[in-house]
């Protein structure tokens, strides 16, 4: 049978394998990450597979950290559908930059849009692949692999703190030191200042003016706003 159309073909394996090179960094953070995620929901009183469950259907890293408090403060669902709401409503923003280039992704498109994480987005606006290479197959290969690394950690550390009792305060911050090391990882690639400053203002404007819990969406406006109209000097740079 011919590897062209069913299989996996040689230029499937050259595309797998430029992924998997430009997911390291997310590999060695998702582990982590992960794993301190499935850690932290078991020591909460859920069953290893819950927090397995939620990496695979779910896989919304700072929704799921934010999950397992409010599931343990006995939250409602539309408590539960709104956070989701506010937490992952930025990915509605940056994702309408990639719209274009998942428009020809055929079948893979539905999941590409599922496993958008920040972190996959960085990696994907950031790393220059070999253009010989299919782009929907990269990205495919991409988002899967970095879901992968999830899963695992999850699993790993759900099942570790099964059979081991530990201390999780705290632990919840390694998401937050990953995608700011994935932000100065795309600063390094591009070498524009404005995008950073722009979301820095519009991140200290966000705190002085509005409420805690409204915050990250007051922040994602402001900087959209700044993007906007400073998007010639942007360019320009």
């Amino acid at each position: 049978m011919s590897g062209k159309k069913h299989g996996f073909s040689n230029r499937d394996a050259k595309e797998l394998a430029a992924a998997f090179r430009a997911s390291l960094p997310v590999m060695m953070g998702y582990g982590v990450l992960g794993f301190s995620f499935g850690l932290l929901a078991v020591s909460q009183g859920l069953a290893w597979y819950w927090p397995v469950l939620m990496s695979l259907l779910i896989y919304a890293g700072a929704l799921q950290f934010l999950a397992i408090g409010m599931l343990q403060a006995k939250a409602g669902m539309i408590d539960l559908f709104v956070a989701a709401i506010f937490v992952n409503i930025r990915q509605a923003f940056y994702g309408l930059s990639l719209l274009t280039r998942f428009k020809k992704s055929g079948r893979a498109k539905p999941y590409l849009i599922f496993a958008l994480t920040d972190e996959t987005y960085a990696l994907m606006t950031s790393v220059r692949p070999d253009p010989r290479l299919n782009r929907r197959r990269y990205d495919l290969y991409l988002a899967l692999l970095d879901q992968s690394y999830w899963v695992a950690g999850t699993a790993g550390g759900a099942l570790f703190g099964s059979l081991v009792s530990f201390d999780t305060r705290g632990i919840d911050f390694a998401l937050t030191a990953l995608f700011v090391v994935l932000a100065m990882e795309q600063y390094r690639s591009r070498k524009r200042r404005a995008p950073f400053l722009i979301g820095a203002g519009a991140s200290l404007a966000a705190m002085a003016l509005v409420s805690a819990d409204r915050m990250l969406i007051g922040a994602i406006v402001l900087a959209l706003l700044g993007m906007g109209l400073f998007a010639k000097r942007i360019e320009s740079e």
